[in-house]
């Protein structure tokens, strides 16, 4: 028998279940939400391979633009238990170590190249001004200058994105790019100052166990269990009928939908919707992820103690960031006292081909390569999972797909949010993404503005938000 709901949800990610309890707040029961796996999360769920080693879908860490997102984080897990960190990260290049943010540390390069990054941000500081730039490339090396360009924002920004920087805007970067200050680099070369504390997570937190996912698993208790369908695939949405049909047969009536699943996806899937809007949705871009978990014997070697995370701009290895994840939390592996981790992030497109069955390999030997690791290290597991989804790139004509594809869809009370189902990578932290449902939820039952989604606010300090009745369960 089909079931009918005020408000359906696609997606047990952050934006999914930030709906879902924003509505149980103001009173909505009439709610459920979908999803295809058999546990939530989304992109933030975590994964405890067989050995026992646990795994992020990628370097998440908890930080936050918002009161409402931290008083959340408080109430699932007590502040007391939570593990603070101050962030240690690194650029791997020339065979050391140069402190993140890259642009601010450049004394510690070879002489020559110090004095080439300089002498290019110099030059391109006295030639601001004019046109604006064409796309993010433009954009770095106006920023930039060549020397930083070349050694470090290009190469990485690549390996990353794996979609060629001249096709995608920079004017997502807000907060996510240190912007050089030339007296503050300059000091920094000649007075040998090390300048480490950028960023709106210079200091993060951590859950004691079960990894980020153990976040969002406490939050869908929090709404109540009943109000889920796991291992519902969507595969039809129904515009005549206001309904959705799974992958088993099942089928949901709604009044209204909020979409989490990617945007191109949900488009194809919709019966009735405009061919032209669907095919414009099927060119938004993405990158792919590849996720591999190296489980050790022994202790954190002493050149990687105290390091978070630190990116690879290279080629002489295939990740473009790897996270000492067991500093993290100590059961993020079955033995604190004579085990670690390391995790690898390698990304994928059309644009950048990987050999999916040798990736892990090629990994590991990227960690020789680079002197994460040595042969003499005892590797006790190696993991590996894809990610189809990794990133939305941020492309220039994303934005007006985005504007194209809207309005239709709100005509028919389709509503498209969260890190795939907005498409904005710039706001798409796991704060951000909760956000976005907590502020569709409120649109719907108050009529207030979506400020994040928008980019009005959640990018500068803490944003409060009017409370209404917490919920306990809402079950």
């Amino acid at each position: 028998m089909p079931e009918n709901c005020e408000y359906l949800i696609l997606g047990a990610g952050p934006t999914g279940l930030g709906a879902a309890l924003r509505l149980a707040e103001h009173g909505t029961r009439d709610v459920l939400v979908l999803d295809a796996d058999s546990r939530v999360g989304g992109l933030a769920k975590s994964i405890r391979d067989e050995k026992g080693f646990v795994w992020d879908i990628g370097g998440h860490v908890q930080f936050s633009h918002y009161e409402y997102f931290d008083a959340l984080m408080d109430s699932v897990i007590p502040a007391k238990h939570w593990l603070n960190h101050q962030r240690e990260s690194w650029v791997w290049v020339r065979e050391r170590f140069v402190p993140y943010p890259f642009q601010n540390n450049l004394r510690y390069l070879p002489k020559e190249e110090t004095w080439k990054s300089l002498e290019a941000l110099i030059e391109a500081h006295e030639r601001r001004g004019g046109a604006s730039p064409a796309n993010f490339r433009e954009w770095i090396h106006r920023t930039f200058g060549s020397g930083v360009a070349e050694i470090f924002m290009e190469p990485y920004n690549f390996k990353v994105w794996a979609t060629p920087l001249e096709k995608m805007a920079y004017g997502w970067i807000g907060e996510r790019v240190s912007v050089p200050d030339l007296r503050r680099v300059l000091g920094n070369v000649v007075l040998g100052r090390d300048d480490v504390s950028w960023g709106p997570n210079n200091t993060f937190r951590f859950p004691p166990e079960g990894g980020t996912g153990a976040i969002w698993e406490k939050v869908a208790d929090r709404i109540g269990r009943d109000r889920f369908r796991m291992g519902a695939r969507v595969v039809s949405v129904s515009l005549k009928d206001s309904r959705v049909t799974t992958e088993d047969g099942r089928t949901f009536g709604f009044r209204r939908l909020l979409n989490t699943m990617p945007l191109d996806r949900f488009a194809g899937i919709i019966e009735g919707f405009p061919k032209a809007l669907a095919q414009r949705a099927a060119g938004l871009t993405h990158a792919s992820t590849h996720i591999v978990g190296i489980g050790l014997e022994g202790r954190i070697p002493p050149h990687l103690a105290g390091k978070c995370w630190m990116y690879f701009p290279e080629a002489n290895c295939p990740f473009y960031r790897a996270t000492v994840f067991s500093h993290y939390s100590p059961r993020n592996v079955p033995s604190s006292d004579t085990q670690w981790s390391l995790m690898l992030e390698v990304s994928e497109s059309p644009h950048k081909p990987v050999d999916r069955a040798r990736v892990a390999e090629q990994a590991y030997q990227g960690c020789l390569a680079t002197g994460l690791l040595t042969a003499r290290d005892r590797v006790v597991v190696r993991t590996h999972f894809s990610v189809p989804y990794g990133y939305p790139v941020p492309t220039l004509d994303r934005d007006a797909i985005l504007a194209s594809l809207h309005p239709e869809l709100e005509k028919h009370d389709l509503y498209s949010r969260g890190r795939f189902g907005g498409w904005k990578y710039e706001v798409s932290n796991q704060d951000h993404s909760l956000m976005q449902g907590v502020e569709w939820a409120d649109r719907m039952i108050l009529g207030t503005a979506e400020q994040t989604y928008e980019c009005r606010k959640g990018l500068g300090g803490k944003e409060p938000m009017p409370a209404v009745v917490p919920v306990r369960r809402a079950g």
